[in-house]
């Protein structure tokens, strides 16, 4: 599956669960890490898990499954769909760890364009 369907599939479920401020970075030039980084903030620790299931499960009926998984029992989990890093945060770790500011050179994608509507953050 291309990357662009990865993070269009990921973003819609992330918006169907209700994460706020979602927000989708094209990092391939910046890095070999991946393609993509789709950032997402959760209200709290449940939100976190209900989002991350959710993103799993829309991927998995789309045929893909994550590479690797972390932080399944912290404030930020990590779903690496090789080419797309999904990044789940609390809004404490979010701002703690700045992922959008230290990532600020990458191409921030419009993701109305991709799920459909309006604005996502």
């Amino acid at each position: 599956m291309k990357s662009e369907e990865i993070v269009r599939i990921a973003a819609k479920a992330l918006d169907d669960k209700k994460a706020e401020n979602l927000t989708a970075v094209k990092v391939e030039d910046l890095t070999s890490l991946a393609e993509y980084f789709l950032i997402a903030t959760a209200t709290s620790n449940t939100h976190v898990r209900a989002l991350t299931d959710e993103v799993e499960d829309m991927l998995e009926n789309a045929g893909e499954r994550p590479h690797h998984i972390e932080g399944k029992s912290s404030g930020w989990i990590v779903l690496d769909y090789r080419s797309v890093i999904v990044h789940i945060f609390t809004p404490q770790m979010r701002e703690f760890y700045g992922l959008d500011h230290i990532w600020s050179d990458g191409e921030v994608i419009d993701l109305k364009d991709i799920i459909g509507y309006g604005e996502v953050k």
